[in-house]
C-alpha cells in the first residue's frame, strides 16, 4: 500500500493520573529524520518512542512529534530551579538585547515561559508505568496519522497510475510512426545511395547497398527503447502492490523512463514522434514531484 509522507496526527486523554496530549506531523523528507519534544522529566522516554514509531513501520520522512504530560495529582512533586542553566539562558537573552539594541523585555514571567529552567521531580518514578501511559496515547495518535498518510497514499497512487496508463497510450502510437520513420528514411538513404553512385559512375551489389541502408535506418528505430519502457511499467505496477516503503525504488524507476524517452526523442526524425515525446517529458515529470510524497 502507498503512503504519504505528508500527515499529521493528533490524540488527548487522561491516563494514569496524566493530562497527555500527542501531536505527529511530518513532511517529505529523503530518509527518516524523526524530532521528539518533551519535558526533560519525561526525556527518558525519547528513545522509545522513535523506536514505537519505526516498530509501526514509519521509514521515511521527517516527523516532529510534540507530547505534554502534565500531573493531575501534583502532591508529592517538588518544583527547583535549575540555577546554572536559568544564569546561561538570562545571560545569552541579556547579550541579545545588547548586542542588538532590542528594547529590554526581559521579565520573571518572561523567563519562566522557557520550562527548562525548572527541575521537576516526583517522590517516586514508575518509568514502565510512564510509559504504559504514554504508549495508550501515542497509539491513537499514530493511528490517526498513518490513516492521513494511507488516505494520502492512495490519492497520489490513483493520480500516477492515471498518467501512467497516458504513458502507456503513447508507445504504441510512437512504435507505429517509428516503423514509418525507419521505411522512410531507409528508402530516402537508398535513393540518395544511388544518386551518389550513378553520378560518379560507381557499381556495387544491390544486396551491399541494401544491407548498408539497412544498417543506417536501424540507427533511427526505437524498438529497444519501447520495450524497455514497457518493461518499466510492468515493474512500476508490481512496485504499487508491494507491502513496503516503494518511493526511492518508484524515483530511479522514473528516471529510467526519463532516460528512456531522451534516448527516443534524439533518435526519431519524425516531427510526431518529437511531440509525443515532449508530452511524456512533461508526464514523466508530473509523476517524479508526485514519487517525492511517496514513503
Amino acid at each position: 500500500m502507498i503512503r504519504s509522507m505528508t500527515a499529521y496526527g493528533r490524540a488527548k486523554a487522561q491516563v494514569g493520573g496524566k493530562d497527555i496530549t500527542v501531536e505527529v506531523k511530518s513532511v517529505n523528507n529523503r530518509y527518516f529524520d524523526c524530532s521528539i519534544k518533551i519535558s526533560r522529566l519525561y526525556g527518558f522516554l525519547e528513545e522509545r518512542v522513535k523506536s514505537y514509531i519505526k516498530d509501526r513501520g514509519i521509514n521515511r520522512g521527517k516527523l516532529d512529534i510534540y507530547i505534554t504530560i502534565d500531573l493531575m495529582d501534583t502532591q508529592g512533586v517538588t518544583v527547583a530551579l535549575d540555577e546554572a542553566y536559568t544564569k546561561s539562558y538570562i545571560d545569552a537573552l541579556c547579550r541579545l538585547r545588547d548586542d542588538f539594541g532590542l528594547r529590554d523585555d526581559i521579565s520573571v514571567m518572561r523567563v519562566a515561559s522557557n520550562r527548562d529552567i525548572f527541575a521537576v521531580t516526583r517522590p517516586e518514578e514508575d518509568t514502565e508505568g510512564d510509559w504504559q501511559d504514554l504508549c495508550c496515547v501515542l497509539g491513537e495518535a499514530v493511528d490517526s496519522f498513518l490513516a492521513m498518510r494511507e488516505a494520502e497514499g492512495a490519492r497520489l497512487c490513483a493520480d500516477i497510475c492515471e498518467k501512467k496508463a497516458q504513458l502507456e497510450a503513447w508507445v504504441p502510437e510512437i512504435e507505429a510512426l517509428s516503423r514509418e520513420d525507419t521505411a522512410g528514411y531507409a528508402a530516402k538513404l537508398e535513393a540518395r545511395l544511388r544518386q551518389v553512385l550513378e553520378d560518379h559512375e560507381l557499381h556495387i551489389e544491390e544486396s551491399r547497398l541494401l544491407t548498408e541502408c539497412a544498417i543506417f535506418a536501424d540507427k533511427v528505430a526505437v524498438d529497444e527503447e519501447t520495450v524497455r519502457l514497457k518493461s518499466h511499467f510492468r515493474a512500476f505496477d508490481d512496485m504499487l502492490l508491494a507491502n513496503e516503503p516503494i518511493g526511492r525504488k518508484l524515483d530511479f524507476l522514473i528516471q529510467e523512463m526519463n532516460r528512456e524517452t531522451n534516448t527516443i526523442g534524439s533518435k526519431a526524425n519524425d516531427m510526431r514522434i518529437a511531440k509525443i515525446v515532449i508530452d511524456m517529458k512533461n508526464e514523466i515529470e508530473k509523476i517524479r514531484e508526485q514519487v517525492q510524497n511517496i514513503e
